[in-house]
C-alpha cells in the first residue's frame, strides 16, 4: 500500500510543495516544530535512511543542505535543525526547519493545528527564498 507521502507526492492528497525535481520534493509539514518546517521525501518509497542507494541520499541530503538555506533565509534563523527520525510514516524523509534555540528540535512541541494561512506563509516565503538562492 502506497505510504501518505507517496499520496501527496501523487496528488492523491493536498501538499504545499516548496521544490520537486525528478527524484525528490519537499513539502511543508501538516504539524511544524517551527513555522517553515519541511519533509524533504525521494519519490520511491524508501523505508530505513540506511537502506537508500548511495546517490538518492546524496541528492536528498543536497536538497536538504538547499532548503536549509532557504528556511534561514526565509525566517531569519540563526539555523536551520535536520532530523532523519523516520518512525512516523515509513518513507524516508529529512525534517528541515529554522531553528532559533534547542527547544526546537523536539517533536513534543510541534503544532498540530497549524492555520491554512500561516502555512500558505510559509510555503510563499520559502519558494521565494529558494529563488533567491544562488
Amino acid at each position: 500500500m502506497a505510504t501518505v507521502f507517496t499520496k501527496i507526492i501523487n496528488g492523491e492528497l493536498p501538499g504545499r510543495f516548496v521544490y520537486e525535481d525528478d527524484e525528490i520534493v519537499a513539502f511543508l509539514t501538516i504539524a511544524p516544530m517551527t513555522q517553515g518546517h519541511t519533509l524533504v521525501v525521494p519519490r520511491a518509497e524508501i523505508d530505513q535512511w540506511q537502506d537508500v542507494e548511495p546517490g538518492v541520499f546524496a541528492g536528498v541530503m543536497e536538497v536538504s543542505q538547499l532548503i536549509g538555506k532557504a528556511v534561514v533565509k526565509a525566517f531569519s534563523a540563526e539555523r536551520a535543525g535536520m532530523i532523519i527520525a523516520g518512525l512516523e510514516v515509513p518513507h524516508l524523509h529529512v525534517h528541515v526547519f529554522p531553528a532559533y534555540n534547542l527547544t526546537d528540535f523536539g517533536f513534543a512541541n510541534v503544532d498540530n493545528n497549524p492555520s491554512p494561512e500561516s502555512l500558505d506563509e510559509a510555503q510563499t516565503k520559502i519558494k521565494a527564498a529558494l529563488a533567491e538562492l544562488p
